[in-house]
C-alpha cells in the first residue's frame, strides 16, 4: 500500500462527509452514520433533515449517538498514534540521513550532511535534543502569560454574568418601586407613570444588551484563549523534531494580541435616575404630597452590608450581606460606605443628614476616590468628613482634630461651596458651626456617609407662591 494512502478499516471509520475520521458520530435511521457536528452543518446547508448519502429523510433532528462507532474510532486511533511514536523519527528529504542538529541561522532541523553543504556554511548548530529543549522552554514561558489572562478573563466573565443577573433584579426591584409611589397619586399621574417604566426598560434593554454583547465576546475571547493555549499544550507534546520543524509558526501563534478584560463601568441601572425625588419631579401635577431631599443614595456604590431604603433617603447596616457585583462603583475594601448619586463641581450645595449609632462619618470625597481599599481618608486624600467614634466627634484632618460638642448630635448639615474650596459642617438644631475645610478642588465631589447604625438624608420642605 503506498505510503500515506488511507486504509480500508480507516475508510471504514471515516465520516462521508468530512472523509476524517469520526468526531461524536450520530446514528440515522437509514443506519448511515456522520461527525455530529459535519451534518449538523449539511442540514444548515440543504435546510432539510436528508442522509448525505441515502437522501433519506432523517425522523428525527437530534439523531442518537452512535457510541459503538465513537468507541472503535477512539480505539483506531489511540493505536495509530502508539505506531507514530514507534517509528517516529524523521529522515532528511535530501540525504536520507537522520536530522540530528538543529540550524539556529535557518530555525530547522537537518542532517549531518546538510552542515557540512554551502547552504549552511558557517551556520550556528546545536544538537536536536538540546535545542528543542531551549525552544520548548520559551514556549512554555510564552504559554504562561496566555494561561494568566485566561484566568483574568474567566473572573472578568464570571463578574459580567453576575453583573447581568443583577441588571434584571434591579429593574424588577425598581419596576416595582416606580408603581407603589404612582399608586398613591391620582388617575391624571398614570401618564407620568407609564412614561418612566418606559424609560427604565429602554435602559434595561440597553444595559442589558451591552451586556450581553460583552459576555458574547468575552466568551469568544476565552474559547479562542482556550483553542490557542490547547494548540500550543499539543506542540508541546510533539516529538522534538517535529516541534523544531513547526517552532516558527508555534512561535508566532503563542503571542496574545488580545487585551486585558476589563469590568464594564455604569453597566448597572441608573436606580437613582428613576427614583430619586421622583415626587418632587412631579410636584407640579401633585402639590401638597411633595417631599423632596437634596442628595439621593447610590445602590450601585452601596457596601454589600448596607441596606437603603426603598426611596433611597437612608442607609442602615445589615447583618446580611447582599448579592451584589462587585462593580467599578461600589465600596469593598472600605466598610459600610455609600455614595449620594449626584457629584458636584462648582456652586454651593446643603443637605441635612440624621446620624444615629456609636460610630458614623460623613462629608464628601472626591470622584477619583479609591473604593477598594482604605486609603488616606484626610483632605489630603480627597476625603472631607467628620465622624464619631468610641463617643468622641473629630474632623478627619491629618492627625484627626477633636471637636468640642456640647450635646450629641442628632443631624449633622454638610454644606459645600465648591467655587470657594470650602467644605463646612454644622448642628442644624442651633446653628452651631462644627469645623470647615479650606483646600483648593480640582474635581467633581461626591456626598459620602460610613455608618455602622443609621443614617438618613433629611427632607426639605417645598413651598409655591403665586404672585
Amino acid at each position: 500500500m503506498a505510503s500515506g494512502s488511507p486504509s480500508l478499516l480507516e475508510e471504514e471509520l471515516s465520516c462521508p462527509v468530512c472523509t476524517e475520521i469520526f468526531r461524536d458520530p450520530v446514528l440515522l435511521s437509514c443506519s448511515h452514520s456522520f461527525c455530529k457536528a459535519c451534518l449538523q452543518q449539511y442540514w444548515d446547508q440543504k435546510g432539510s433533515l436528508e442522509c448525505p448519502v441515502c437522501r433519506r429523510r432523517s425522523s428525527k433532528e437530534l439523531p442518537p449517538r452512535d457510541l459503538s462507532l465513537k468507541n472503535t474510532c477512539e480505539a483506531f486511533l489511540k493505536e495509530r498514534s502508539q505506531r507514530a511514536k514507534v517509528g517516529s523519527e524523521v529522515f532528511c528529504s535530501l540525504h536520507s540521513e537522520k536530522l540530528k542538529v538543529f540550524c539556529l541561522e535557518d530555525q530547522i532541523p537537518i542532517c549531518v550532511i546538510c552542515q557540512t553543504s554551502k547552504k549552511h556554511e558557517n551556520h550556528k548548530v546545536r544538537p536536536v535534543q538540546e535545542a528543542a529543549e531551549e525552544y520548548k522552554e520559551k514556549l512554555r514561558t510564552a504559554l504562561a502569560p496566555l494561561q494568566k489572562k485566561l484566568k483574568a478573563f474567566n473572573a472578568v466573565k464570571l463578574i459580567c454574568d453576575q453583573t447581568a443577573e443583577h441588571i434584571k433584579s434591579q429593574a424588577q426591584h425598581t419596576e416595582r418601586q416606580i408603581k407603589m409611589e404612582f399608586e398613591k397619586l391620582q388617575q391624571f399621574l398614570k401618564d407620568e407613570e407609564a412614561a418612566r417604566i418606559t424609560a427604565l426598560r429602554e435602559e434595561e434593554e440597553q444595559k442589558s444588551r451591552m451586556m450581553k454583547e460583552k459576555i458574547e465576546k468575552m466568551t469568544e475571547e476565552i474559547s479562542s484563549l482556550s483553542e490557542q493555549i490547547r494548540a500550543l499544550e499539543q506542540e508541546l507534546g510533539a516529538e522534538d523534531v517535529s516541534f523544531l520543524q513547526s517552532y516558527k509558526d508555534t512561535q508566532n501563534r503563542a503571542q496574545c494580541t488580545l487585551g486585558d478584560p476589563e469590568t464594564v463601568s455604569g453597566a448597572l441601572i441608573d436606580v437613582a435616575k428613576h427614583l430619586g425625588n421622583l415626587k418632587y419631579r412631579v410636584w407640579e401635577k401633585m402639590l401638597g404630597t411633595v417631599q423632596y431631599t437634596p442628595v439621593t443614595l447610590d445602590p450601585n456604590t452601596a457596601y454589600p452590608k448596607l441596606s437603603l431604603s426603598e426611596d433611597l433617603t437612608s442607609v442602615r447596616r445589615s447583618d446580611e450581606g447582599h448579592q451584589v457585583p462587585d462593580n467599578p462603583e461600589r465600596f469593598y475594601g472600605w466598610w459600610f460606605c455609600v455614595l449620594g448619586s449626584e457629584g458636584f463641581s462648582s456652586g454651593r450645595h446643603c443637605w441635612d443628614v440624621e446620624v444615629g449609632g456609636k460610630f458614623w462619618r460623613v462629608g464628601v470625597v472626591k470622584e477619583s476616590f479609591n473604593r477598594k481599599e482604605e486609603m488616606d481618608v484626610s483632605p489630603a486624600g480627597g476625603v472631607w468628613t467628620i465622624e464619631i467614634n468610641d463617643g468622641k466627634y473629630r474632623a478627619m484632618t491629618s492627625p484627626p482634630k477633636r471637636l468640642t460638642v456640647k450635646r450629641d448630635l442628632q443631624r449633622v448639615r454638610v454644606q459645600l461651596d465648591w467655587d470657594r474650596g470650602e467644605v463646612s459642617f454644622s448642628d442644624p438644631s442651633n446653628n452651631t458651626p462644627l469645623y470647615t475645610f479650606k483646600h483648593s478642588l480640582n474635581e467633581r465631589l461626591f456626598p459620602f456617609f460610613r455608618t455602622l447604625g443609621t443614617v438618613r438624608i433629611c427632607p426639605l420642605k417645598v413651598s409655591v407662591s403665586v404672585k
